[in-house]
């Protein structure tokens, strides 16, 4: 890191999640006045200087980052504190989290654009001024009147891009034509967005054609100066930076977050990210996906035998062949050391693997030739397969490995799956996917409750309906094994309405008996929003024909869902929060969590996957998180449910950082109906 550090062009930095300066690069410590790194380190951390100007600008830079993870185009008066003056910088940042999504740190660049801003400001008062400031600045000048489509530009916006004077855009549409084709649709929603008031700026980053045929990134800003009676906007003016050495240096920190320096091939955070993504997919597609892990057979021996450098040489080689492999839509990453991992894509089933298995098996079991020498190495391949044999990455991992070491000892340059038994398993599972035919039908089902508890006051308020399978022959069957096949069958239209139904028979009888706001969470499986209502009447209309108010239930709802949005989807979250039904976002946390969508569906609770509070102990990490997680909720409107709540330690905890409800076995398992009022009789 300090090499690239060192030789970024514009200032770069590196801060923990609790704001200490851990890095600054050459051209940042120049920008701010100091002799070196370590002056202005100490005088950050240690001194405690302020940088920012105005007093709240820090908190507000803090709060952005660790809300979205990410500032863009961040502005802020900054003093030079060995100078006595201070300067106006522009500041992008973003977190690096590892294969947990959990932030390690935050990495940062700085732009000193005092020159820019002060130009900036000369436009307001004065059109001949804005032209000779800005133009002074380096910044390239336009001046585009809208209604009539003639352009103007300053002298030193033809020279950023190389064109001659006399060689000039005449067309109103002539720009656009060298912006980047991946561009142009953000930077015409940006102009229509402004246009249309509903920014109070107009600002994009893009990338344009120059004469010499290169793409130059540069940022567009710019300010409407006169509109017509109508409202019409007229005429704009505005200019562009170069902000090529900015993005260079960003596209330069991220590849080295998730790229391995040595293969080139996505690193471990990579691949995660890719799995995640490639989930979600099988999620909405029903597809398969396969998970293959690789470790080289008597690697060890040739780092031993003929040195690290010829190591090296042979990973490089072995990734390429990996990859020369792997189909358009594969991905193969190093996880570290002489391991790699594939995630193969539009898989059938394990028959499907056997072919291209073998032919990566003959591929890596061909002579190596490191320089003078001719190695021979072989492979072993552990393969788990989505969702066949687990539904989360992390047991997937674990299966892969499991698989691995089954390869290894049996003789290895083999490949093995996790289980032998897969036509059993698919056997299984099409005698339940027939067994579930007539399940609801034989009343087979049942609905248990699991208490949700107000941690201040310690009493139930709410309750969670949790769907139950006693099978005449398999016993009690776990949902985690007939959900899938509900949903990839469709059945679960018809369980999921039936689920509800009593839910909402239940509420009724426990809000006369416990009060107006008792409310029950019933699941609600994506397959349930992508497809249209089993029922005639909308759950909202059931609960209004029951005379029941909308808020007596809340819909719980997967962040696998809001990833694969679509206008249905959307219509139907939409709907359910006009009947005052409430969203609640199951497992928070475990999967490719963004914040946008929070605020954007209204989400009413978020719930802490039990993972997080599973090691909840005073100062760990764990801890950490949920306070930043219960932080951002309530800032949001938002209140917060804690999962898998076991010990008092953990209860206590949660209720001293804020946490809303608990829901786990130290307060009840899921039970019965009548259970349940018994225990409610005790409070």
């Amino acid at each position: 890191m300090s090499t690239l550090f060192d030789f970024l062009p514009i200032g770069a930095y590196r801060t923990s999640p609790s704001g200490l300066l851990l890095r600054a690069n050459a051209a940042l410590v120049r920008m701010l006045g100091y002799a070196c790194e370590q002056d202005l380190l100490v005088a950050t951390n240690e001194q405690g200087i302020r940088w920012y100007v105005e007093p709240g600008r820090r908190s507000a830079f803090r709060t952005q980052i660790e809300r979205d993870g990410y500032v863009v185009d961040f502005v802020s008066q900054i003093w030079l504190q060995t100078l006595a003056s201070a300067i106006w910088v522009r500041e992008n940042a973003h977190a690096i989290r590892d294969a947990n999504a959990v932030v390690q740190y935050y990495e940062g660049t700085m732009e000193d654009m005092t020159a820019s801003h002060l130009a900036q400001q000369a436009l307001l008062q004065s059109e001949e001024r804005w032209k000779l400031a800005l133009d002074a600045t380096g910044d390239g000048v336009w001046d585009w009147h809208i209604q009539d489509g003639k352009e103007y530009y300053s002298r030193r916006y033809k020279e950023m891009y190389g064109y001659s004077q006399d060689k000039i855009w005449q067309e109103s549409d002539a720009y656009t034509d060298l912006v980047h084709p991946d561009d142009k649709v953000q930077l015409l929603r940006d102009q229509e967005a402004y246009f249309n008031q509903q920014t109070p700026t107009y600002s994009n980053e893009h990338r344009v054609r120059c004469a010499d045929g290169s793409w130059k990134w540069v940022l567009s800003r710019g300010m409407l100066i006169s509109r017509d009676a109508q409202g019409r906007p007229l005429r704009m003016i505005g200019t562009h930076t170069d902000i090529s050495d900015r993005k260079n240096a960003e596209a330069l920190i991220w590849k080295q977050a998730h790229f391995d320096a040595l293969t080139g091939l996505p690193n471990r955070r990579m691949l995660r990210l890719r799995l995640d993504d490639a989930i979600a997919r099988c999620q909405h597609s029903g597809a398969r996906l396969a998970i293959v892990f690789i470790d080289l057979d008597h690697f060890k021996e040739v780092n031993d035998t003929l040195g690290h450098e010829s190591g090296d040489a042979l990973l490089v080689q072995a990734a390429q062949r990996i990859q020369d492999c792997l189909g358009e839509n594969d991905t193969v990453a190093r996880m570290g050391g002489d391991e790699f991992t594939l995630i193969l894509t539009q898989v059938q089933g394990p028959e499907s693997l056997t072919a291209p298995l073998q032919a990566l098996l003959a591929q890596l079991a061909q002579v190596f030739h490191l320089g003078q020498e001719q190695v021979f190495v072989s492979a072993s391949l552990g393969v788990a397969l989505y969702p066949d044999n687990a539904a989360h990455v992390e047991a997937l991992f674990k299966h892969a490995d499991q698989a691995l070491y089954v390869a290894k000892g049996a003789g290895r340059n083999r490949y093995s799956f996790f289980t032998p038994e897969l036509q059993e398993a698919a056997q299984t599972r099409a005698r339940l996917a027939s067994d579930l035919r007539v399940a609801l039908q034989k009343q087979q089902f049942a609905v248990v409750y699991q208490p949700i508890v107000h941690l201040a006051s310690a009493r139930i308020h709410k309750a969670e309906a949790l769907l139950r399978w006693h099978h005449p022959q398999r016993g009690l069957v776990s949902p985690a094994q007939f959900i899938p096949i509900a949903e990839s069958t469709g059945f679960i239209m018809d369980i999921g309405e039936w689920v509800f139904q009593q839910a909402a028979h239940q509420v009724a009888q426990w809000r006369a008996a416990y009060g107006a706001d008792f409310q029950i969470s019933v699941n609600k499986s994506p397959v349930q929003f992508h497809r249209p209502e089993k029922s005639t009447a909308t759950w909202s209309e059931q609960l209004q024909s029951m005379h029941l108010p909308g808020s007596c239930i809340a819909v719980e709802i997967t962040e696998g869902l809001l990833l694969d949005i679509n206008q249905g989807v959307s219509h139907h979250l939409s709907a359910l929060q006009r009947g005052g039904i409430a969203l609640s976002l199951d497992d928070f946390g475990t999967g490719y969590s963004s914040l946008t969508y929070l605020q954007k569906f209204d989400i009413d609770y978020i719930k802490i996957d039990q993972s997080f509070v599973r090691n909840l102990q005073p100062g760990s990490t764990d801890l950490a998180l949920c306070r930043a997680i219960i932080l951002m909720a309530h800032e949001l409107g938002m209140q917060v449910i804690a999962e898998g709540v076991e010990t008092a330690e953990q209860r206590d905890l949660l209720r001293k950082i804020g946490c809303d409800y608990g829901q786990g076995y130290l307060f009840a398992r899921p039970m019965a109906a009548g259970a349940f009022e018994a225990l409610m009789a005790q409070q």
